[in-house]
């Protein structure tokens, strides 16, 4: 008989007890086990819990009276944020919990995002909050595989209305603990950004030929959370070799664009030493939600809306030369060796002739920086033919064969 899974259940036990002690016992409904995790600072928790307000303070090397003085109430719970997440994955590792669940308004999800932050992909994590969804959380705080459910009037105290919402969150933070699959690595594994499979359409090429040559191979959707993941698992070592050929999070991050995927990508792969080959896929497009307006200063260039979530303006000459720069000075500071083609017909499938983004002078000023700055110890690949073309993908593979042949990166052939 499988064995019950245990749900680490967190929050402020002292205003919110009702509410989650009525989560746990949905969760105990459904054969499930608990650990309890009292996150509260000035109150009382009306609960016994396994860990109660005291033990998080401990974990972050204060004590209760210390949390209390630290100046005002965010200082407050971002101590308790840091002891809270100490033993969220202090549980983890010692294999005591299966799955944890957070509930809270703007405080508890403050917290609760640095708990998942600090867990693993693919072990179980929900955030019942009452701004999920909200633009008031920026997608750096996100943990790529974070589940969050609205915590629809559940502001103050128990009522039917958001008994619904902690209902359906028990029985799918249960679910997931039951039925998430345990990460099996039988063959290395390449990590590759894309852009779509229209825009950027490598992949179909590649992907037959990876996997011929014994690789696993994993793709990431470059809209910002998908290279998030990428950049998380870079850097835990997860890829044998990384392929990162859609580099727009790099210019949306530089124009202050939504879509991006943090302050750190493309630097992941080479703390963890894992050999990379880059390609500047889109890097002449901005993406925008597609609820936003585009801003003045890029309403008069080429615009593709390409559905009603994301829609893109484009990148001038001197934009296209600075991020030519920030994507150069990124790979050098790569522990591990980085080789770098720049398909010099194009870099993606809307900048052909006839297309919207056809900017022959804007793909001359990338390139002439690129040839400025992409030196030793970078290896540089110019190659006449487009990035979608199937010569792009041989020198890919030309490239991943000669790191095969000299035991830089191990297949399972």
């Amino acid at each position: 008989m499988e064995k019950y899974k245990t749900i680490l259940v967190v929050g402020t036990f002292d205003t919110k007890n009702d509410e989650l002690c009525y989560l746990s016992e949905c969760i105990k409904s459904q054969n499930g086990n608990l650990l309890t995790m009292d996150v509260s600072v000035l109150g009382n928790s009306k609960t016994k819990c396994n860990y109660s307000k005291h033990d998080v303070a401990s974990a972050a090397d204060f004590t209760i009276e210390d949390v209390i003085e630290s100046g005002d109430e965010n200082s407050a719970m971002q101590i308790m944020a840091n002891g809270s997440s100490k033993i969220s994955k202090r549980l983890y590792k010692e294999k005591k919990i299966d799955g944890v669940i957070i509930l809270g308004g703007t405080m508890g999800t403050d917290l609760a995002l640095d708990i998942c932050q600090s867990l693993p992909m693919g072990f179980p994590k929900y955030v019942v909050s009452t701004v999920s969804f909200s633009p008031l959380i920026s997608p750096d705080r996100l943990s790529p595989d974070i589940q969050m459910i609205l915590w629809a009037g559940g502001l103050y105290g128990l009522n039917s209305v958001c008994k619904s919402s902690l209902s359906q969150a028990a029985g799918a933070v249960l679910g997931a603990a039951r039925t998430s699959e345990i990460t099996k690595i039988d063959r290395p594994v390449i990590g590759m950004t894309s852009l779509g499979s229209s825009c950027l359409s490598y992949m179909k090429l590649l992907k037959p030929e990876l996997e011929n040559r014994g690789f696993e191979i994993a793709i990431f959707h470059a809209t910002g959370m998908g290279g998030m993941a990428f950049e998380r698992i870079a850097r835990e070592g997860g890829f044998s070799c990384v392929m990162d050929f859609a580099l727009c999070e790099i210019g949306n991050l530089l124009a202050g664009s939504v879509v991006n995927a943090g302050n750190d990508r493309m630097l992941n792969a080479g703390i963890s030493n894992t050999p990379q080959i880059v390609s500047p896929g889109c890097i002449d497009l901005i993406d925008f939600a597609g609820w936003q307006e585009i801003p003045d200063q890029y309403k008069d260039r080429p615009f593709h809306e390409h559905n009603r979530l994301i829609k893109s303006s484009a990148l001038n000459n001197e934009e296209r030369r600075e991020t030519a720069r920030e994507i150069s000075n990124r790979m050098k500071k790569s522990s591990s060796p980085v080789a770098f083609i720049m398909p010099n017909q194009g870099i993606e499938e809307w900048d052909k002739p006839g297309q919207p983004a056809h900017d022959p002078e804007g793909l001359k000023a990338f390139l002439d920086e690129i040839r400025k700055t992409v030196t030793k110890p970078l290896k540089y690949h110019e190659i006449d033919a487009h990035i979608n073309d199937q010569k792009f993908a041989d020198k890919a593979l030309e490239i991943l064969d000669h790191w095969i042949e000299i035991g830089l990166v191990k297949n399972n052939v």
